[in-house]
């Protein structure tokens, strides 16, 4: 089912402690998270066209006048917003995220009648570099209508705290769809696609070899769609996992890292055993996506799957916070022991 697969036992105080293969790293997160992206950023009428085709740019951040420049290129491979008349008039817009207010927002002039537009203008920002690196970048592409129901054509959010600055070269980005979390107000930082099973103890029988003899939770990380871009080259990222409350080094487990993907493919199943089937009321599996890079990991997102009641084992805790749909993930999993339960979560702050 999965080309790499790990195994660990969930242990508190009151479980008996056995061997496992978990290993362990001094990971730390350096990017705070920024949320907040405005319904500004997507007005106008989204239109019924796909978002396809690439756009070409470059950031730069003049120190001497403080100034961050977006040079934006060009695009290929537009979507065709008028079929009949077999066009289209682009143009680009950027924010700079959480920023509210329309001091966020720049344009390039509009291409009439091209998928294709040329467009070689530099949007400009007046803003520290300090203040710039808890931004986001947000740049859209938008058919232009005379009547102002303009038309989305696809977008890309870049995280500028883990930009590359050194990298000034015009480089090819896919346009994305639009993202409803983002138009909700919310932090948007991709999906993940798994799977989780409970295994009871003693509920495959005395015939079977592989029988546990304490319960199993089977986690299969599948893959992430949509991660942040933090770099010309996609991301390095990779997955952590713990049972909570335990934090220990026996808890941790990750998968391999899969290079220079926004779209990676983990395909890694996780074993926790040492449950119990009360113990699912208190416990919480948390699942986060890191960039690796040498010094230190970027945080880029997670899910935490539990029932979300803010206590474990009676006492108060701020980890037991699972959004609705991650408690209903983890709901379905305990009542349909044996079962592969699959599930398409987005990540989150944290």
């Amino acid at each position: 089912e999965s080309d790499t697969a790990s195994e660990i036992s969930f242990q508190f105080n009151k479980h008996k402690k056995t061997p496992s293969t978990g290993s362990h790293s001094s990971d730390m997160a350096s990017v705070s998270s920024v949320s907040g992206s405005v319904l500004s950023v997507y007005s106008g009428d989204f239109g019924s066209v796909d978002a396809q085709g690439t756009v070409e740019f470059a950031l730069d951040y003049d120190e001497k006048n403080r100034e961050f420049q977006v040079h934006v290129s060009q695009c290929r491979d537009l979507a065709v917003v008028d079929e009949k008349k077999g066009r289209s008039d682009p143009y680009v817009k950027t924010y700079l995220l959480p920023d509210k207010a329309r001091m966020g927002k720049r344009k390039t002039s509009v291409k009439k009648r091209t998928v294709n537009p040329i467009y070689n203008e530099v949007l400009r920002y007046k803003i520290e570099k300090m203040v710039l690196l808890i931004q986001k970048l947000n740049l859209s592409v938008w058919h232009n209508d005379p009547l102002g129901r303009n038309s989305f054509l696809g977008e890309i959010e870049i995280d500028l705290a883990s930009w590359d600055w050194s990298n000034r070269k015009l480089n090819w980005y896919p346009l994305k769809p639009r993202s409803l979390s983002a138009v909700n107000g919310v932090d948007h930082r991709g999906v993940m696609n798994l799977s989780i099973k409970y295994v009871p103890p003693g509920s495959l029988g005395k015939m079977c070899p592989k029988n546990p003899p304490s319960g199993e939770v089977h986690i299969w990380v599948k893959d992430v769609k949509d991660l942040l871009q933090l770099r010309p080259s996609g991301v390095d990222s990779f997955v952590k996992c713990y049972v909570l409350p335990d934090t220990s080094k026996k808890s941790y487990q990750k998968t391999r890292v899969i290079k220079r993907d926004t779209n990676p493919v983990f395909n890694h199943t996780i074993v926790y055993d040492g449950f119990h089937t009360e113990d699912l009321k208190d416990a919480c599996v948390e699942l986060t996506v890191w960039d690796h890079e040498k010094l230190t990991n970027h945080f880029l997102g997670g899910i935490r799957l539990g029932l979300g009641t803010g206590l474990s084992y009676g006492i108060s805790v701020d980890w037991m916070d699972s959004t609705q749909e991650e408690v209903a993930f983890w709901q379905e999993m305990m009542s349909a022991a044996n079962e592969w339960i699959e599930g398409l979560l987005p990540l989150r702050s944290l």
